[in-house]
């Protein structure tokens, strides 16, 4: 068996307690399988010393703004009581940091909302050509962060990409579409095919080439089929610990292409009337699911550190019936304050978290070192938006949720005096990675956490 590894270091024996590098590639046929994070893969075991653990970021954004009054608690600190938009997250409550009394940097409406999130600029362009912000802060992450990793981040959404034309305010749509920026006129598109996300991690064929990856989606082989034999020989040479957990991912990734080539199937079937790209499944809860198992995909095998989802784009329409509300989601949140439209909001608000917790749960399942994924990971959930009938960019309901590789004191509610920005927070999120910088965007300084 030959593995080929992106690094010439770490060879696999473990005999001697040399560990297997975690860039290892099982290659084959088009595709390169990337391996879970292993008990062999932990360096410095041989020295006898506990290894640092991998720490990953990730946005979770929900889109136009909050029910405020069924999300902020009345109390601060460890006590606090879990409101009816937060009591989903009950499980994993000694993870949750609150952050109350925020304040969004750029705000105007829902391009303020987006294009500050992870900016922290004050403002951005003047008309729908004028594109500009700042770099965000998972790409400077990313520059530091992806030097270990294949990719050095993930951009995702659950909606098309549009970064042309005007969407809010007369300005460009980049701003309700994306939050990543990799230089101030450099918006990142955001990728919600399924199948696509897939093939930028699994897919090897060499080129980006249209009439290239058509060929290799055509052979309708298998990612594990076309490295197997490497697989097997790999897994001998396991501990059983490691063993088991090869096996489980293995799993996770055969579901996920059954599961993408039967969305592609119902496509096909139905397309004059869905309109939709191939990969993408048409019910909305099938098409997250699958978004989010390839997220736990990508973290779980280093093939990232660096990852931002979009569970909606600013101003999004999306009606949820299933939960009994039928209303289109932008305009709803225009309630007016009315009692009974911001409870049937607090609704999709709840929803939201639902979706957010069965994702926490998925990498809470993962054995990673002494713990699992979510311990190792520092999750920025909210929405740069809070009161939103009035766009308002006081108060924003944010959170910090994982156990932060180490540094994250979940549990309580901080609630900040003077409006703070968010962009103070970005900064602080930095120096937690070892990333410091003196300022992103219109900072003043690093908010105590």
């Amino acid at each position: 068996m030959k593995i080929r590894s992106d690094s010439n270091t770490n060879k696999v024996n473990l005999i001697t307690g040399k560990t297997l590098s975690r860039r290892t590639l099982l290659r084959g046929a088009g595709t390169a399988l990337a391996l879970p994070m292993l008990d062999a893969m932990t360096p410095a075991l041989a020295q006898g010393r506990a290894s640092r653990p991998v720490h990953r970021f990730q946005t979770f954004y929900v889109p136009n703004g909050m029910a405020m009054e069924y999300w902020s608690p009345a109390t601060t600190g460890r006590n606090f009581e879990l409101t009816p938009i937060l009591q989903p997250l009950a499980a994993h409550r000694d993870k949750m940091l609150l952050l109350s009394g925020l304040k969004a940097n750029w705000n105007l409406a829902h391009a303020g909302a987006g294009g500050s999130f992870l900016t922290g600029v004050s403002r951005g362009g003047r008309n729908e050509v004028d594109i500009r912000a700042g770099v965000s802060m998972d790409q400077l992450l990313a520059r530091v962060l992806g030097r270990e990793t294949q990719l050095s981040s993930l951009e995702l959404s659950m909606d098309a990409p549009a970064l042309a034309g005007a969407c809010t305010v007369n300005l460009s749509c980049v701003y309700t579409h994306t939050l990543s920026w990799r230089g101030e006129t450099d918006p990142l598109p955001t990728e919600h095919n399924p199948r696509a996300v897939f093939e930028r991690l699994f897919g090897d064929s060499g080129s980006t080439s249209k009439d290239i990856r058509q060929a290799r989606l055509s052979q309708q082989a298998s990612i594990l089929d076309a490295v197997l034999d490497k697989l097997e020989g790999l897994e001998r040479q396991l501990g059983a610990a490691d063993r088991h957990l090869v096996e489980s991912y293995t799993d996770s990734i055969r579901d996920v292409e059954r599961r993408i080539q039967k969305a592609e199937e119902q496509i096909d079937l139905d397309l004059p009337e869905l309109a939709q790209p191939a990969g993408v499944p048409p019910v909305f809860e099938d098409h997250l699911e699958i978004m989010q198992d390839l997220q736990v995909l990508a973290l779980r095998t280093d093939l990232t550190r660096v990852i931002t989802f979009m569970l909606s784009k600013e101003q999004s329409a999306r009606p949820y019936p299933q939960i009994g509300v039928p209303d289109a989601h932008h305009p709803l949140s225009h309630h007016n304050n009315n009692p009974q439209l911001v409870e049937r909001m607090s609704k999709i608000n709840i929803y939201h978290m639902q979706l957010f917790t069965n994702y926490l749960d998925k990498l809470a399942a993962i054995p990673e070192g002494d713990g699992n994924l979510l311990d190792n990971m520092t999750i920025l959930y909210g929405c740069g938006i809070s009161n939103s009938t009035v766009h308002s960019g006081v108060n924003l309901p944010v959170m910090l949720v994982g156990g932060g590789a180490g540094w994250l004191p979940g549990g309580q509610h901080i609630k900040y005096d003077k409006e703070p920005s968010m962009a103070n927070l970005l900064v602080s999120l930095l120096d937690k990675f070892n990333v410091p910088v003196d300022s992103i965007g219109s900072s003043t300084g690093p908010l105590i956490i």
